[in-house]
């Protein structure tokens, strides 16, 4: 496990709360986050992380394993500010840290880092996933961290409000023996369907994930308030 380097020797925390929340977050933690991928910027001010939080599976259930980090250094100041975002996918992960401007191909995973894409529609979609990222709202998500039956289960918010796909659910499947993965994508109308749907494959049982381009749209009543996004802004960095 490699683990992160931030770069940050000579530089200060810009203010008292990006000191207490780097500490919290990355640097008491450091030891359990392994590094997916980095890109440095030439001139040194910008880095970016896809981490590994290697501790996430014994903490509260469903806590999304990758965070991404967006480092930004004042090289005249020397100090330095920072933005994170905890998120359960890495392809969700890289589209953050791209919109933040890294570079696309700077933040891929190598050949030997974690488990690759099984075929060609995994490899597809998680390239869609990291361009679309303007598309669709996170609403949560639900993880199984089991090696007999490794699922990430993400529920996302179409923003077209003529789509009939209006959620969107991602379903991940690892195989540990395999080293491989699949990735793929159903649309519900609602989100009460979604999750239904979601419980039933969490429960093991045989689901059919709807394609998104057969949705018939239909009411089931108040769909649930979604959570608060994951995505922290350090208060002072505008995004």
């Amino acid at each position: 496990m490699i683990e992160p380097d931030y770069r940050l020797d000579g530089y200060a925390p810009a203010d008292t709360w990006i000191k207490t929340l780097f500490r919290q977050v990355f640097e008491m933690e450091q030891h359990t986050l392994a590094v997916l991928a980095e890109h440095h910027t030439p001139d040194n001010t910008h880095s970016y992380f896809l981490l590994h939080d290697t501790a996430a599976t014994w903490g509260p259930p469903n806590t999304p394993q990758v965070l991404a980090l967006h480092l930004r250094r004042d090289t005249t100041a020397s100090t330095y500010r920072f933005e994170h975002a905890r998120l359960p996918l890495a392809a969700m992960a890289q589209s953050w840290l791209i919109q933040r401007g890294c570079p696309a191909d700077a933040i891929m995973l190598g050949p030997d880092v974690g488990t690759d894409p099984a075929d060609d529609t995994t490899r597809a979609l998680e390239q869609r996933v990291r361009e679309d990222a303007d598309r669709f709202s996170f609403l949560d998500n639900y993880i199984r961290d089991d090696p007999d039956d490794m699922v990430t289960l993400v529920v996302l918010r179409s923003r077209d409000e003529s789509d009939p796909a209006r959620i969107r659910v991602l379903c991940e499947e690892a195989d540990l023996d395999a080293g491989t993965h699949t990735l793929r994508e159903g649309g519900f109308a609602n989100v009460a369907d979604a999750l239904d749907w979601c419980e039933a494959r969490l429960d093991q049982q045989e689901v059919y994930l709807p394609p998104v381009d057969r949705v018939n749209p239909r009411t089931t009543g108040p769909a649930p308030r979604p959570p608060a996004p994951p995505a922290r802004s350090v208060p002072g960095r505008s995004r």
